[in-house]
């Protein structure tokens, strides 16, 4: 007895390791094929094949010509499938073969993008409030805001910050590397110790800062200078060097420690910027 319940439970576990090996190696392939031409092959072959399997099930019919047909096909579809997805199929083999040194060189990039944005606008005294999202979702801003789902690119964040861009008001919300949101409203701090001359993009990058693990950077419209918050704190008149090197510590370093020093860095200079009273506009 108790060796038909082993087998019936090794059969189970069996079916379904298969059925989760099934879905994750479909899941793969529409992944690696998104946003490409062999997307739209796949799906026809795919509604072809239904299409035809449904057919070929009705017996009544004895389509055998075309049963022939397709076993002969079958013999060589293989083949046929890797040359027609060739192109994706290299692509998804090389990301998956590098992928920890693909996703650390990609958000580089985008470190890279968003520091050329931001040292661009400080030079024109162009106002912006760029939030990366981190671990904790952001979804509610961005269904709030206007969704876009763009690659992050420094002319496109000029753009949309632009002083006659009907998208400039608002922040600007980063997943991974895709650009997911702009306009979106933020919320205002809610502490009470902080530098009266912040301005209400300042306010804002602190409160997203406050209910989120978000890192947010801000460009003051009326003075040009770059400032970035994370975890309550703000520190302020970054260089664009600063803002590289804090931006790689808090989005690419994953070490605890690294993130708490670059935390307290950001606090020490905070205190340092108040008790020196210098002032900052929106």
């Amino acid at each position: 007895m108790n060796g038909l319940i082993n087998i019936q439970w090794l059969t189970l576990l069996t079916a379904v390791i298969q059925i989760a090996v099934l879905f994750f190696a479909i899941y793969w392939v529409l992944y690696f094929l998104r946003s490409t031409r062999g997307a739209q092959v796949f799906a026809g072959i795919l509604v072809a094949a239904v299409a035809l399997g449904l057919v070929l099930r009705i017996e009544a019919l004895h389509f055998d010509v075309l049963n022939s047909l397709i076993e002969m096909i079958a013999d060589s579809l293989f083949i046929a499938l890797l040359i027609i997805f060739q192109p994706e199929l290299r692509r998804a083999l090389a990301q998956l073969g590098s992928l920890t040194e693909w996703q650390g060189k990609r958000k580089r990039e985008i470190i890279d993008e968003i520091v050329t944005a931001a040292g661009n606008m400080a030079r024109r005294k162009c106002g912006a409030i760029i939030v990366i999202e981190r671990n904790i979702k952001l979804q509610s801003y961005i269904d709030d805001a206007v969704t876009m789902d763009a690659k992050v690119h420094y002319l496109l964040l000029e753009s949309i910050f632009y002083h006659n861009s009907p998208l400039h008001d608002g922040a600007v919300i980063i997943r991974n590397d895709r650009i997911l949101a702009a306009r979106a409203i933020l919320p205002l701090t809610r502490s009470e110790n902080i530098s009266s001359h912040l301005g209400t993009r300042h306010r804002a990058a602190l409160g997203i800062s406050e209910d989120s693990d978000a890192v947010t950077v801000v460009v003051s419209e009326e003075t040009g200078t770059i400032s970035i918050t994370y975890r309550g704190v703000i520190h302020r008149d970054l260089t664009t060097g600063d803002l590289e090197n804090l931006l790689e510590k808090m989005l690419i370093l994953k070490d605890d420690l690294e993130l708490s020093e670059a935390v307290k860095m950001l606090d020490e200079n905070s205190e340092s910027s108040s008790s020196a009273n210098m002032e900052d506009g929106q």
